[in-house]
């Protein structure tokens, strides 16, 4: 939930170097993942927009250049604020254009929907949600400072021109606007945060607790079968650290996420097991079944308000390898030190070489039997380059043909390497060479 991710650990489809993941699901950081949230700050319903986009997201990551028409011109006072202009202690300046009359203001845990079109002091405009003909959402805390302060000044309605100093703003980032920014805004519209449980803090005394130490309460039972570990679950949610911070909400974001339980922080993969579709139910997640302290990602127990919407049942994960933990006497090794056993011979003669782009289907293991991975239970093979993937899989399938079954024990040194996130050993692999090219 994470992305902040929250939910989502790091996908490891095996072999895959990071971004050349293909037919995966990922988390949740989860984005960590949870990656299920849309960070993106300003014009998260459209392309991402320059405007007020703070790097954790993805908007604002373009150099800016010249717009398609329309050009919004630059106001008379874009150089500097006028005199009337109000200011904050923090340096903001801001004048109202023109004011609705509503009371009803965001705080900074609100999602907004705005128009909005920004300038540099000499009048360039470097981004309007004008030219996408539909105003921008975004939540006050994934923008620019000087957006979360100064949309909090507007009511409902209000029209206002904002100068921004750039210690609010970009502070000199490459690729980003620079200076002091100018923009007119609109508020269109607020979305307001769930509040946080009032029992937040801690479990109450009527949480159920499992022997892991998820603590959870059903809110409204649903019906219907409980999904397993591996299947893939809708859902809405919002979730809290203990001090009643609200880090990441798919609520806020108008839209349910979908992901596999097997993709997500432990207390995730547990808690949601424990559901039917249609139910809701509060968790209280601790930092041993979430982050584990990991630098970036929400601190200490969670906890998640959680609606079940939908389960797809994925097929049920492939048996543990009985030679799981270490290769038999009967297996053959590349010259490059990859263990490896054909279980079903393949059809002709034809091998990948390392510059081949090949389809698979697979299923990776711990030396302890623990399975991270598999194509398999997400219904759908995955394609890569042989040069893009760990070492022990570029050399491993040039030793396949074509519908060839394997199973491969390849050493740490040609697999992860102790990167953190990653599975750590030997890992195992059942492969299936669907084709090449």
């Amino acid at each position: 939930m994470c992305r902040i991710a929250s939910i989502f650990v790091a996908s490891v489809v095996v072999a895959l170097s990071p971004g050349c993941q293909k037919g995966t699901s990922e988390s949740p950081d989860e984005t960590a993942q949870t990656d299920t949230t849309n960070t993106q700050p300003a014009g998260s319903e459209a392309s991402g927009s320059e405007a007020a986009g703070d790097g954790k997201g993805g908007a604002a990551q373009r150099t800016p250049s010249k717009p398609s028409l329309p050009i919004v011109p630059p106001p008379s006072d874009v150089t500097a604020p006028p005199e009337d202009a109000q200011r904050t202690a923090s340096g903001l300046a801001y004048k109202f254009l023109d004011k609705s009359g509503s009371e009803e203001r965001p705080v900074a845990a609100d999602t907004v929907v705005v128009h909005y079109t920004g300038w540099t002091t000499n009048g360039y405009m470097f981004d309007t949600s004008k030219k996408r003909g539909k105003p921008a959402r975004f939540p006050l805390t994934r923008v620019i400072a000087g957006w979360t302060e100064g949309l909090q000044l507007l009511a409902k309605g209000d029209k206002a021109r904002l100068w921004i100093p750039e210690e609010l703003a970009y502070k000199g980032q490459a690729g980003k606007p620079q200076g002091m920014l100018v923009f007119d805004v609109e508020l269109v519209d607020i979305i307001a945060a769930p509040k946080p449980p009032p029992d937040v803090a801690a479990p109450p005394a009527d949480a159920t607790k499992t022997k892991s130490g998820l603590a959870y309460k059903i809110l409204q039972p649903g019906e219907g079968k409980n999904p397993r570990a591996w299947d893939e679950v809708e859902v809405h949610y919002s979730g809290w650290t203990t001090d009643g911070k609200m880090f990441d909400s798919s609520v806020m974001r108008g839209n349910p996420t979908s992901f596999g339980l097997d993709k997500v922080i432990p207390g995730w993969t547990e808690g949601l097991q424990l559901m039917k579709p249609g139910a809701k139910a509060r968790l209280w997640i601790p930092e041993e079944l979430a982050y584990k302290g990991k630098p970036g990602a929400p601190q200490g127990m969670l906890v998640f308000d959680v609606e079940l919407l939908s389960v797809t049942v994925k097929p049920d994960p492939p048996p543990v390898p009985k030679d799981v933990a270490a290769p038999p006497k009967n297996a053959k090794k590349t010259d490059k030190g990859v263990f490896y056993r054909v279980l079903t011979p393949g059809t002709g003669k034809e091998r990948p070489t390392e510059n081949s782009k090949v389809t698979v289907h697979y299923s990776g293991w711990t030396t302890d039997g623990k399975m991270f991975d598999s194509s398999v239970t997400r219904g759908q093979p995955i394609s890569f380059h042989l040069k893009r993937v760990i070492p022990g899989w570029t050399d491993g399938l040039q030793t396949m043909v074509v519908g060839q079954k394997s199973r491969f024990w390849i050493p740490e040194e040609l697999a992860y390497q102790g990167k953190p996130g990653a599975p750590q050993g030997m890992l195992v692999f059942d492969v299936e060479l669907i084709s090449f090219e």
